[in-house]
């Protein structure tokens, strides 16, 4: 028997007490945590209050109708793997359910080993859509870390002491300025420990509201406020055997604060509008660039939060203050970009680099990023030999408008996709990368920034 009955909680729902005890006592041999329903007042019940990943329904109930409580099953439980149990002359309505959001039917009399096979199929479909989602997820994102990068000693003893207790469950606090790599050390942690093959999951506490936040860390029940039209599992959830990154940690309200703390302590939430007590296993990453002893001592971060997160403590440095990684870090950026681009660049004239060195980067290792994106973008030829925009370099550092190469429209299509870029970049960095505030601040929709930080691989 497949590993997938390990954990797995399955509701049975039918009238007939015999076919309903068989069935319970069929899927608890195989190991199911099982549940059971005579009619579908109690199904639903169930379904609102356990975390049930598999059911079965008779299609045909005395009070109701399967096909019924199989729309009311799929609005609890969107992502519910439904078996339907039906007679030879309801093939027409299981191949309707089927149509509606069943997995499969069984006919009767029941057959064991093709229940048995058809409900570990399915629920073993729904693990890998699970699993595919989010692997696209990490995908898009290119931020799948095992390696950070310096050659700095300062930050190689940061990544030494990480990579001590990456293995433990233990909570690490990193701080740093906005820019400074905080998430690429939270990952790389992540994808380099025994957690790896479990999900990364991160949160970004200053982009949203306490309701949206508690929303999304916790999950909420259906109807458990305005617009609540289904279960929606927390990030908590999603993160158990993982790791939890809790970005930007000192922007978290007081009220958030001491719901984290009861989860840290407790090992276990309730979803918003809940009272199941869900049990989660994850190891917390925080991070900040807010000095959380002067926030402590004002009052507005809580000193027990405080000492539960920063059991391993490390602060990343600013990019002025490891000038050694800066050719390190242009060498990957011209790789990542020119792969982008479809561009052929091989490298940085010796005089940019020393200009690089000698500037004080106040956007960190962001504003390092965005530069070269922008050169590699306006570059022809197989060397970056000058800097398009305004970083404290001198006019001949720069590209003059009358040397950008092409005719007309794609002269005038870089410049302004590198202004783009630039302009887009610059006020993520000042919103703290609140792509809500940042949006609103330059006149798009969401949904137009997020396609724009893609193309320019912001």
């Amino acid at each position: 028997m497949s590993m997938i009955s390990e954990g797995t909680r399955v509701l049975i729902v039918d009238d007939e007490d015999g076919i309903r005890y068989g069935l319970e006592n069929l899927f608890t041999r195989e190991g199911y945590k099982v549940f059971s329903a005579g009619n579908e007042e109690t199904a639903l019940e169930i379904l609102r209050n356990e975390n049930i990943d598999a059911a079965m329904f008779d299609i045909k109930l005395k009070e109701s109708s399967g096909m019924e409580l199989l729309e009311k099953a799929l609005d609890i439980v969107p992502d519910l793997v439904v078996i339907m149990i039906t007679g030879y002359g309801n093939i027409k309505d299981s191949v309707k359910a089927i149509k509606q959001g069943a997995s499969d039917y069984i006919l009767k009399p029941i057959d064991n080993i093709n229940l048995l096979e058809s409900l570990r199929k399915n629920i073993e479909l729904k693990n890998l859509r699970n699993e595919n989602r989010y692997l696209k997820y990490e995908l898009r994102q290119n931020l799948n870390v095992k390696e950070f990068l310096t050659v700095n000693p300062a930050v190689r003893e940061i990544v030494d002491i990480v990579d001590k207790v990456k293995n433990t469950s233990t909570s690490i606090l990193i701080s740093g300025e906005s820019g400074t790599g905080k998430e690429i050390l939270a990952r790389y942690i992540h994808f380099t420990s025994n957690r790896r093959d479990e999900n990364f999951i991160g949160v970004n506490c200053a982009a949203l509201s306490d309701s949206l936040l508690l929303s999304e860390l916790f999950g909420h029940e259906k109807g458990a406020f305005t617009g609540a039209v289904s279960r929606h599992q927390g990030k908590f959830e999603l993160a158990d055997k993982g790791t939890l990154f809790l970005d930007e940690i000192g922007d978290m309200s007081l009220e958030i604060q001491a719901k984290l703390l009861r989860v840290l302590e407790e090992r276990s939430f309730e979803r918003v509008g809940g009272i199941k007590q869900i049990n989660t296993d994850v190891r917390i990453i925080a991070a900040t660039n807010r000095n959380l002893t002067e926030m402590m001592n004002k009052g507005t971060f809580r000193r027990d939060l405080f000492f539960r997160l920063n059991v391993i403590s490390v602060h990343l440095p600013p990019l002025k203050d490891r000038v050694d990684d800066i050719p390190l870090l242009v060498d990957f950026f011209l790789k990542k970009y020119s792969s982008q681009y479809g561009k052929k660049i091989n490298g940085i004239h010796p005089v940019l680099m020393n200009k690089l060195k000698a500037y004080k980067w106040p956007g960190n290792i962001r504003e390092l990023q965005n530069l070269i994106n922008q050169a590699v973008l306006l570059s022809e030829g197989g060397e970056i030999t000058s800097f398009h925009g305004d970083l404290g370099f001198t006019e001949n550092d720069s590209v003059k408008i009358d040397n950008i190469p092409g005719n007309l429209k794609e002269a005038s299509e870089r410049v302004a996709a590198a202004f783009e870029a630039r302009r887009i970049s610059e006020t993520l960095a000042r919103n703290g990368w609140n792509k809500s505030k940042t949006s609103r601040e330059l006149g798009i929709t969401r949904k137009t920034l997020d396609k724009k930080i893609e193309k320019y691989g912001l």
